[in-house]
C-alpha cells in the first residue's frame, strides 16, 4: 500500500520504518528540516519501562498546588490558562483516581516493555551505532522517598523486570562518580534498562528506512486531511525563508535536499491508500474537521546538555549510564562524552520563553550529585513541548476516520514507547492480531470517535 507519514519526531520515524519493513511505499511530511527536530530534540534519552507511569497519579493535584511557591517544583502550572488547559487539567485530574491511574500504568507498562525490546532487537538487526548505555538507577534521599516508590517496587516485583534495591556504598558502586557530600539513603538499580541518544537514533534510523524506499518531504506543511478510502492530503513545500532558490538547500544540505527537490511552492494534493497521523500538536487541526478532538496538551519539559571533563586522576567523574533524582524527577544522563540533565513538567506558558526556575532546579541536581563534572560554560539549554493526553496513555491504531491511523500523545515516554507503538501500528495495518495487550489504547478510550 501506499502510505503517508505526517511527522518525522521519533514516532514518525520508527513508523515509518516499520511500515517500510512490511513492504508499504511510505512518504513522510514533516515541517521541519530534518527528522528529532522537535520533542525528540534533546531529552533524556532513558528507557525505563518499569519507570514509565502516567503523570495524572493520585496526589497529583495536592502535590502541584502544594509546589506553588516550591523554589525547586517538578511540575509548573504557568498563571494564565487558556480554557482549553484548563478543561485538560481538570480531565487529568479525574484520571488520578486510583482504579483511573492503575489501569493507565499497567496499559503504559506493558507498551514500554514491548517497545523496549522492539528498540534492542532493532538496535541489534540494523547494528545502529548510536550513543547508549545499560542500566537506570534511581536515587532515593530519604526514607521517606523510598515509602514513596514502593508501589513502584510492588508493581516491578509483578513483571519480568530485574531491579535491585540498593543501600548507599552500592548505589556508588554502581556509579562511583556520585558526591559523598549529598544525603542518600538508597537507590533502585535496574540494569536491563538503558539511556540512549534518541535523535542519533532517530537519524539512524531514517537512513535506514530510505534504504528500504522511504520517501522524506521535509519543510513540507500538510494542511488538509480529506478522509475516503484512498485519503488524500493537501501540502505544500515552505523552503526556510533564507532560501529563496530551490538549488540552494540542495548546495547546503544535500542529504535532507534529495528527499524535498524538485516540489512545487503552491498546495499539492496527493492520494493514498492510508495515512498516519504522528504530527504531535499538529495532528489536532488535521483531525478536528473530520470530528475528532483529541485533547492534546503541550507539556514543556527542559534539558541542559554539556562536555564532560576528563581527569587522568578521576576516571569516574560524572555519572556511567543514567539515573533519576526522584525527589525532583531529574536525570542524569551520560551521552557519550556528553552529560544531560533532563526534567521538569510545565504546564501553559511559551514555548520559547525559558523559565529560570526549572533551569536552576537541573543545575542544582548535577552540581548535588556530580559537582564540577560537566564544561557548563559550553552548556546549551533546549525547551522541548512534549504532546500529552489527559490520562497518559498514548492513542494507537484505526481513528474512526476512513483511512487514517493514529499513534499520538506519547509525551514525555515518547522515547521509550516509539518502537512498540510503531510495530503495533503497523501490525493493525496489516489486519494482524496485537502481540501484547493493547486494551484502553484505541481512541474510544477518550470518548472521542468522531
Amino acid at each position: 500500500m501506499r502510505v503517508a507519514v505526517i511527522g518525522a519526531g521519533i514516532v514518525g520515524v520508527t513508523t515509518a520504518y516499520e511500515l517500510a519493513a512490511d513492504g508499504h511505499e511510505v512518504t513522510v511530511f514533516e515541517h521541519r528540516g530534518s527528522v528529532a527536530a522537535e520533542g525528540s530534540f534533546a531529552n533524556a534519552g532513558v528507557v525505563s519501562p518499569g519507570f514509565v507511569a502516567p503523570w495524572a497519579a493520585p496526589g497529583m493535584p495536592a502535590h502541584i498546588l502544594g509546589q506553588r511557591f516550591a523554589r525547586h517544583a517538578s511540575v509548573r502550572v504557568r498563571p494564565g490558562l487558556d480554557t482549553a488547559t484548563i478543561a485538560w487539567l481538570w480531565q487529568s485530574w479525574r484520571a488520578c483516581r486510583a482504579r483511573t491511574y492503575q489501569s493507565n500504568r499497567l496499559r503504559m507498562q506493558r507498551l514500554a516493555g514491548f517497545s523496549r525490546e522492539r528498540l534492542q532487537r532493532v538496535t541489534r538487526e540494523l547494528k545502529l551505532d548510536y550513543e547508549r548505555n545499560e542500566g537506570y538507577l534511581v536515587l532515593l534521599r530519604t526514607p521517606k522517598d523510598l515509602a514513596l516508590v514502593q508501589p513502584t517496587l510492588t508493581a516491578l516485583g509483578g513483571s519480568n523486570s530485574r531491579f535491585e534495591t540498593l543501600d548507599p556504598s552500592q548505589c556508588r558502586t554502581v556509579e562511583p562518580g556520585l558526591s559523598p557530600e549529598t544525603e542518600l539513603h538508597a537507590g533502585v538499580y535496574l540494569p536491563d534498562d538503558e539511556v540512549g541518544n534518541c535523535r542519533q537514533f532517530a537519524s539512524l534510523l531514517r537512513a535506514e528506512a530510505q534504504r528500504l524506499g522511504v520517501r522524506f518531504r521535509f519543510h513540507t506543511q500538510v494542511q488538509k486531511l480529506i478522509e475516503g478510502r484512498t485519503p488524500q492530503l493537501v501540502h505544500m513545500y515552505a523552503p526556510p525563508e533564507d532560501s529563496t532558490v530551490l538549488g540552494a538547500a540542495a548546495e547546503s544540505a544535500p542529504n535532507e535536499a534529495q528527499d524535498t527537490q524538485p516540489m512545487a511552492l503552491h498546495p499539492v494534493t496527493e492520494g493514498f491508500d492510508a495515512v498516519a497521523v504522528c504530527a504531535a500538536l499538529g495532528s489536532t487541526a488535521l483531525l478536528r474537521p473530520h470530528g475528532l478532538k483529541l485533547p492534546l496538551q503541550a507539556v514543556h519539559g527542559y534539558s541542559v546538555t554539556a562536555p564532560l571533563r576528563r581527569h587522568e586522576g578521576h576516571p569516574d567523574l560524572g555519572p556511567r549510564s543514567a539515573l533519576m533524582d526522584h525527589r525532583y524527577q531529574v536525570t542524569i544522563s551520560r551521552l557519550g562524552a556528553r552529560l544531560r540533565v533532563a526534567g521538569g513538567l510545565e504546564i501553559g506558558g511559551s514555548p520559547t520563553r525559558h523559565d529560570p526556575r526549572a533551569l536552576e532546579t537541573l543545575y542544582k541536581v548535577l552540581h548535588d550529585w556530580f559537582p564540577g563534572s560537566a564544561r557548563l560554560s559550553q552548556a546549551q539549554t533546549w525547551k522541548g513541548s512534549r504532546p500529552m493526553l489527559p490520562d497518559g496513555p498514548p492513542v494507537l491504531g484505526a481513528s474512526g476516520i476512513d483511512g487514517v491511523w493514529l499513534n499520538l500523545g506519547h509525551g514525555a515516554c515518547g522515547w521509550a514507547l516509539a518502537c512498540g507503538s510503531a510495530r503495533l501500528l503497523a501490525d493493525a495495518l496489516a489486519g494482524r492480531p496485537a502481540v501484547i495487550d493493547i486494551e484502553g489504547l484505541g481512541v474510544e478510550r477518550l470518548g472521542a470517535e468522531p
